[in-house]
């Protein structure tokens, strides 16, 4: 995920644009498409682009080819996610560095080998954080921090968790 929409900006139809991504002026460049989540509302294609006091400022045009000009239209666009193809993500360098899609869908091992669940989704707030679906019901949520997950094997496709005492107790 690169951004959401949020609400309008003025009546011509601008979009403000919670940035996730650490490359906006790439991502968000006039003419990039972006896809959609929930996908029937995209893909989006940046038309213009300008910031406004900290804040992205996006012209889009939607799938059938019309500019999302209005405000009532940019504000049927709210909380939609945008993504860009995973193909067009480039490599991470960093070792211990993964993209929220790696990680989604690894199965999460004790250091015993014994099942913890599965990995649901990763939440990015004061620090990153692992939903692991647990295999007997509800959720845990992990620090992603080597410390606590030593193990990433993408290819193997499983991870391991580490916890401290009492952090699957929550």
């Amino acid at each position: 995920m690169v951004g959401r929409i949020g609400r309008p900006h003025g009546v011509r139809g601008l979009a403000t644009v919670e940035v996730r991504t650490d490359d906006p002026e790439l991502r968000f460049a006039p003419g990039s498409v972006l896809l959609t989540d929930p996908a029937e509302r995209g893909p989006l294609t940046v038309v213009d682009k300008r910031w406004h006091s900290g804040t992205l400022l996006l012209q889009l045009v939607d799938a059938a080819g019309n500019v999302v000009d209005v405000r009532e239209a940019v504000d049927e666009l709210r909380n939609t996610l945008l993504l860009v193809p995973i193909e067009d993500l480039p490599e991470i360098e960093e070792p211990d560095s993964y993209y929220d899609h790696q990680l989604v869908g690894l199965a999460a091992r004790l250091p015993d080998g014994s099942a913890l669940g599965e990995v649901t989704a990763v939440r990015h707030e004061a620090q990153d954080l692992l939903v692991v679906r647990r295999a007997e019901g509800g959720e845990a949520l992990v620090p992603f921090v080597s410390a606590i997950v030593p193990t990433v094997d993408i290819a193997g496709g499983f991870l391991v968790v580490d916890p401290p005492e009492g952090l699957l107790d929550l």
